[in-house]
């Protein structure tokens, strides 16, 4: 094997430009180097030290960029032996022509066939699933925008407004998804909606046929389940395992229209997607004429390291729709989130949301671009992940050691929740119900899994628990209460 020392791998033409984030642009760089097959699986690469000198750069910028690189599967750690380029398989490349005729499907309503739990009311408590700390949410700063915008609003955003979107969102959106993201896209490839769920719906309005077999993740979220049912979809189950969706069962499956993933962080599992099964997972769907809709609903919560880059990133054939939503950086209510779409299908998706509500309302779009525009959304991006990390640490050192009848509480890298297995229904059941008695709100998994299937119903159980809606002192208080509920001693 050759030593690092005579540097075996071709750098030419990888040049970092000063300002503009170091440590960015050379994990781009690798990465693309990667995917491209120019650095192939078991190169080994130089020393960070000897990395740095060549490009110009500290030390630090390269073991940044290197970091990244490890979170996401490109590289691999050989002890005592350096760094290497993981085995992978290179990305497909685009499809020389545009697929024709994909984009465009009948609504089927059959709405009174299905039903969600009802929301749930009043102010969030420990330990409830799916809802920020919103508590520290900047509205001071929120409400001087919007007087700003409605003391003297211009006459051209007062009329009817584009379908996709206020123009200066969308741009501010593509901007923020290519600085923090690593996802390249144009604001004509973004629909502005009235949060994610209205995005997955559009989606599912579009490209299912009804009969269309649909791939979900199983336990995944139910509805996302229920926007593609209702369209005529037939629902697919896929299991999720410690790599996330379980591809290999995704091409059992036979063929599907579309795939819905949580891939940055499984809904409810908390598993992180694979990059082996990312790229997989992205040639099945080249492979079988088929969609991928990735919903990153909680992207922006990593714990250590950057977010990482979203399956949309990776996409050279044009088939990942990608869902955001601003709901879990602000506040539910806001109902604001967006899609990112291959440019084939914006104006089909934009005239249909058309149909529906004509656009979204003026005012908080507005506002939105203006919080983003002066800086104040990255800024309350950091504030909140530090927030949700504070809170996770509090569940975690003061959840019960030993819990009879339920696995220790996971590792938890990102997201504002996390889930755990419980040995059956039974004690799953007496574990919520202990807990609803002294108010403290826990998610039994077992509601996750599509009815049927092959899982049985012990196999099935658990605990959801959300850690970021109450502050610490909460959190504790609540830790406290189910102590006495399921009767633990100190």
């Amino acid at each position: 094997m050759a030593s690092s020392a005579s540097l075996p791998v071709d750098l030419s033409g990888l040049h970092l430009q000063p300002g503009k984030g170091l440590s960015r642009q050379l994990y781009q760089a690798l990465r693309e180097r990667v995917l491209d097959g120019r650095l192939p699986g078991g190169t080994r690469l130089p020393a960070s030290r000897q990395l740095a000198e060549r490009l110009g750069v500290s030390r630090n910028t390269v073991n940044r960029a290197l970091d990244q690189l490890y979170a996401e599967g490109y590289v691999q750690g050989r002890v005592g032996d350096g760094t290497y380029v993981a085995a992978i398989s290179a990305v497909a490349e685009p499809p020389a022509a545009d697929v024709p005729g994909t984009a465009s499907s009948a609504a089927l309503q059959r709405l009174d066939e299905y039903h969600l739990p009802a929301p749930l009311a009043g102010a969030p408590r420990a330990f409830r699933v799916g809802v920020p700390a919103f508590d520290l949410f900047p509205f001071e700063t929120w409400a001087r925008l919007s007087a700003r915008f409605w003391r003297r609003p211009s006459p051209a955003r007062l009329g009817y407004g584009d379908p996709a979107g206020d123009p200066q969102l969308r741009e501010l959106i593509a901007a923020y998804l290519r600085s923090s993201r690593g996802l390249q896209c144009d604001p004509a490839q973004i629909i502005v909606t009235c949060g994610a769920q209205q995005a997955i719906s559009l989606c599912a309005q579009l490209l299912v046929e009804p009969g269309d077999p649909v791939a979900v993740e199983d336990p995944g979220y139910r509805a996302a389940g229920h926007a593609f049912s209702v369209a005529g979809a037939q629902l697919r189950g896929i299991a999720v395992d410690g790599d996330g969706l379980d591809v290999a069962q995704l091409e059992r499956a036979g063929a599907c229209r579309l795939a819905y993933v949580t891939p940055s962080h499984q809904y409810p599992t908390g598993v992180t997607l694979s990059l082996p099964r990312r790229l997989a997972l992205l040639d099945w769907a080249e492979r079988n004429d088929a969609w991928i809709i990735e919903d990153d609903y909680d992207g922006e919560y990593r714990y250590s390291g950057t977010p990482l880059a979203p399956l949309a990133a990776l996409d050279r054939g044009q088939r990942v729709l990608y869902v955001g939503t601003f709901c879990k950086i602000a506040f539910p209510a806001l109902r604001l989130g967006y899609l990112v779409l291959p440019p084939r299908l914006a104006t089909a998706f934009s005239r249909r949301r058309a149909v529906d509500m004509r656009h979204s309302e003026v005012g908080t779009q507005a506002v939105m671009a203006a919080f983003i525009a002066a800086g104040h959304f990255q800024r309350h991006i950091r504030r909140m992940r530090n927030a949700a990390r504070a809170r996770r640490d509090a569940l975690l050192a003061g959840w019960p050691q030993s819990l009879p009848g339920c696995e220790p509480l996971p590792d938890v890298h990102a997201g504002l929740h996390l889930s755990v297995r419980c040995e059956s229904l039974a004690r799953e059941r007496e574990l919520v119900a202990g807990a609803a008695t002294v108010g403290v709100e826990i998610n039994p998994l077992s509601n996750y899994w599509l009815p049927g299937g092959d899982t049985s119903m012990d196999d099935r159980a658990g605990l959801v628990l959300g850690f970021a809606a109450v502050p610490e002192k909460a959190i504790g208080e609540a830790l406290q209460a189910l102590r006495g509920a399921w009767k633990l001693s100190d």
